[in-house]
């Protein structure tokens, strides 16, 4: 089966490829003509998701879907959130958010923080949505150098190595991303899964 993955981070296809196995393949935005930025202006990660895969599927008319993630601290009233990509500005720097973020959390105790994604799946059969989270901690000094994002600063509940120390199996098999995935996976299978239905 052929679905498109609405991003153009090749980081994320490759870890969702490795999710989803050998039964899907998977293609980027660039690898259906689709060059453009795709909008992410709503309050929500559910309505962040259900934008983009819907804007795909209604230009490009594959059937696709699309993730967003945040990442919410506790101690600071669940931010970056919905913003988390461009937290420290719209140049989208990974270095500049984690910073941004150990500066605001400087004078915290609590560093609890779960990372949240929300899949948008569209396919002419409908809308499902899906969602996963782990939950972990916030540490002061970035670690490893795989994965994206946040991951050299979170560590998860339970591991001694942050997201960016895991290799690619190791992570997909706990990560945030990887829960909403199998959720996902498992509805295409044909299986049950607690995904939330929208009519």
């Amino acid at each position: 089966m052929t679905l498109c993955f609405a991003t153009h981070n090749q980081h994320k296809v490759k870890e969702v490829q490795a999710i989803l196995g050998e039964a899907f393949i998977l293609k980027g935005l660039d690898e259906i003509g689709c060059s453009e930025e795709l909008q992410e202006d709503k309050d929500t990660l559910e309505g962040n998701s259900l934008q983009k895969a819907e804007y795909v599927f209604r230009k490009f008319g594959v059937s696709c879907f699309a993730d967003d993630t945040g990442l919410e601290v506790e101690a600071l009233n669940n931010e970056p959130g919905v913003f988390s990509a461009r937290y420290a500005g719209e140049q989208r720097s990974a270095e500049d958010n984690m910073n941004l973020l150990l500066k605001n959390l400087a004078s915290q105790v609590n560093r609890n923080a779960r990372f949240r994604t929300v899949i948008t799946l569209i396919t002419p059969e409908g809308i499902r949505q899906f969602d996963g989270e782990v939950q972990g901690k916030i540490i002061d000094d970035k670690r490893g150098t795989e994965g994206f994002g946040y991951d050299p600063i979170f560590l998860p509940d339970g591991f001694s190595k942050t997201l960016a120390e895991m290799s690619l199996a190791e992570k997909s098999a706990i990560s945030h991303r990887a829960r909403a995935f199998k959720k996902l996976v498992a509805y295409l299978k044909g299986r049950k899964t607690s995904s939330v239905h929208h009519e």
